[in-house]
């Protein structure tokens, strides 16, 4: 992608983000196509498209907010490694109002397959995929699927709304230029639908969705009144959706149905936005490089989903999440909070000596997984007599090498260090070569280990050891000092299997690197920047749906009191924003994707040029520098990965 230079004659509005951050990619409105001569009443079946709405690319780090202005329509061309995704952004903004009340209009928005001069494809619904971004707290987050390959969107007066396309490159895609096209033509408002009479399939979706609602505020006896008013609320907002679906299109519009895009319409009237992608010869391996550690809190997905612990709907909820999750290149785990900050830590739910284990553990997507120290579900061993059949089945699989412990987040006194140390012996008893991680921001409070805080923290790891393999450290503690990286490194000893891996949380806060709401766009991805340009060979993250407890599905989501808007949030249930059970992605949990890809293109390059020369190259593209200067443009990215591109294709 090469077309996303500012120009230096227009104002650029700032999007206000939630912390702090974001940035608008806004142009001015100059150049574009006069609608001012269009007045009364506006059939968009007879206009062309290009008179009643602005369309134009973004790039995948932009947080497109409503107030962002249009900026001249250019062809973008996108550059993706095999086994890699990458995204866009097209910006919609009407020009004029041509639908119903409260409603500028709508548009229906159709992809082509993407095509090489071989014959080779990138096929719609397989390979590309839209998806409406929808604000969460007014902050641009929820990336809600489309109808494949044509969707309707409704555009509202004075605001812009972003559609995210996505391409998914399979690993034996043959390298290439493809080409292929994005057709916008609006549409009547309430055209919903080219259904007159509702089929099989429409019946039993309404069906399923009024289930849905009996279901929530039917058992609502010896509830509290707060849980029944959540409950109808949630109900209210499930009936609305119903009655606002295609289904019923022709009860609350005088229009009646329209047809999708014929091709008179398409050819004379659309909007189209050429779109091209070069495919290249590498490959991203498909176990990540860098172990991406998330946690997921199984209560959560108990107490949202109405599943009981333990049963067959639990542990399919679990699957779900944990199958849906290995997409984004990241290694779950499953997470259950104990007193002082111990955690019970688990990739998969199930015993070793069970099959969906092997499955779980051996997946190439899997570069890490949590084994528990306590049984997970109880099946009448005794703790002790638990933990060791597991680590001998364990032990013995190819994969084990792939396996750590995660024991007790964050300890902060002597009691809490020597439980884990008590802990981490017994694992090493059964498992010599067992890895245990422990995360800290600081040695214990109660016995100082040095005269100062950094001092102290330093010390740690001769504190720790051996009961500890993955020092994982905060971020936060190095502040803008990541020359304080090289002290943390020097105390490990890798040659006995010591590894640094590190985490965010709460803290940094902006403007260090962060996956905070609201947040630059950049700010997200340059996470992994900073894993890469410190030296780090992990990297764990607390939790990507801990949200506020709520008791039904479709409930709004609430971000946990006391913390950023976004922490511990990096997906949301399907059922708050449609029917479907898919969990639906926020833009964050993208761009973090995106990050651990550049490091797959780093680590290639770093195996041509050595380490040195890619974090050179990072600097010098301006794409990052340190945690407090890296940039707030697209520009340098697709800069370090053209460079990439030239320098190490075969």
């Amino acid at each position: 992608m090469d077309n996303y230079g500012n120009s230096q004659d227009l104002m650029v509005p700032p999007v206000e983000g939630v912390a702090g951050g974001g940035t608008a990619y806004g142009w001015g409105d100059s150049g574009q196509h006069d609608s001012s001569q269009l007045r009364g009443t506006i059939d968009p079946a007879k206009v062309p498209s290009i008179d009643l709405v602005h369309a134009w690319y973004m790039p995948s780090t932009a947080n497109v907010g409503p107030q962002d202005m249009p900026r001249p329509v250019e062809p973008i061309s996108l550059l993706a490694a095999r086994n890699e995704r990458e995204s866009i952004q097209i910006a919609l903004r009407p020009k004029v109002n041509w639908g119903r009340s409260g409603i500028a209009g709508a548009v229906q928005v159709q992809c082509t397959d993407l095509c090489s001069a071989a014959g080779d494809r990138l096929v719609v619904g397989q390979s590309l995929t839209l998806r409406r971004v929808v604000p969460v707290l007014g902050v641009p987050d929820a990336l809600v699927p489309l109808d494949i390959p044509i969707s309707q969107i409704s555009l509202y007066p004075g605001e812009t709304s972003s559609i995210w396309v996505s391409i998914d490159v399979p690993n034996a895609q043959p390298p290439g230029h493809y080409e292929g096209e994005l057709i916008i033509i609006a549409t009547k408002a309430d055209a919903e639908s080219t259904v007159q009479c509702l089929g099989k399939a429409e019946k039993h979706q309404l069906y399923r969705d009024i289930k849905n609602c009996l279901e929530i505020v039917e058992p609502i006896d010896g509830k509290t009144m707060d849980e029944v008013v959540e409950r109808v609320k949630s109900a209210t907002t499930s009936l609305r959706r119903v009655l606002l679906s295609p289904s019923f299109s022709d009860f609350f519009s005088d229009n009646g149905p329209v047809d999708m895009m014929d091709e008179d319409s398409i050819s004379n009237l659309s909007i189209r936005l050429k779109l091209s992608l070069t495919v290249w010869d590498f490959v991203l391996p498909t176990t990540p490089s860098l172990p991406a550690v998330i946690g997921i809190s199984d209560t959560v997905i108990e107490d949202r989903f109405g599943v009981q612990y333990g049963s067959k709907e639990w542990y399919e909820a679990l699957d779900q999440h944990f199958k849906w999750l290995l997409q984004y290149r990241i290694s779950p785990y499953f997470c259950r909070w104990g007193d002082s900050m111990r955690v019970l830590a688990y990739t998969c739910p199930w015993p070793a000596d069970h099959p969906k284990s092997d499955e779980y553990f051996s997946d190439p997507r899997l570069a890490a997984y949590a084994v528990p120290y306590s049984q997970v579900v109880s099946c009448g061993d005794t703790e002790k007599d638990y933990l060791q059949r597991e680590v001998d089945i364990l032990k013995t699989k190819s994969h084990w090498r792939k396996a750590y412990f995660y024991l007790w987040d964050e300890p902060l006194n002597q009691d809490q260090y020597d439980s884990l140390r008590s802990m981490a012996n017994e694992i090493h008893a059964y498992a010599p070569d067992a890895r245990v991680l422990t995360t800290y921001y600081s040695g214990p409070n109660d016995a100082p280990l040095a005269s100062n805080n950094f001092e102290a923290f330093l010390k740690v790891p001769e504190f720790l050891r051996p009961h500890t393999q993955i020092y994982c450290t905060s971020e936060w503690v190095l502040g803008n000092r990541e020359d304080l990286a090289k002290d943390i490194i020097a105390e490990l000893q890798p040659e006995n299997g010591e590894e640094w891996w590190t985490y965010v949380c709460m803290g940094p806060s902006d403007p260090h690197p962060n996956w905070h709401l609201g947040m630059r766009g950049t700010q997200h991805r340059a996470v992994m920047w900073r894993v890469w340009k410190e030296g780090g060979t992990g990297f764990l993250y607390w939790g990507a749906n801990c949200y506020e407890k709520a008791t039904v599905a479709s409930a709004e989501i609430r971000f946990r009191r006391g913390l950023p808007p976004g922490d511990g949030v990096l997906f949301y249930p399907g059922e708050v924003f449609s029917s479907s059970h898919q969990p639906v992605a926020s833009l964050r949990l993208e761009r973090l994707l995106s990050g651990l890809q550049d490091i797959e293109y780093l680590k290639l390059y770093a195996s041509r040029f050595g380490r040195d020369e890619s974090v050179s190259l990072i600097e010098k593209t301006g794409m990052y520098l340190g945690p407090e200067r890296y940039t707030h443009e697209h520009m340098p990215i697709d800069v370090m990965r053209s460079e990439i591109f030239r320098t190490c294709q075969s």
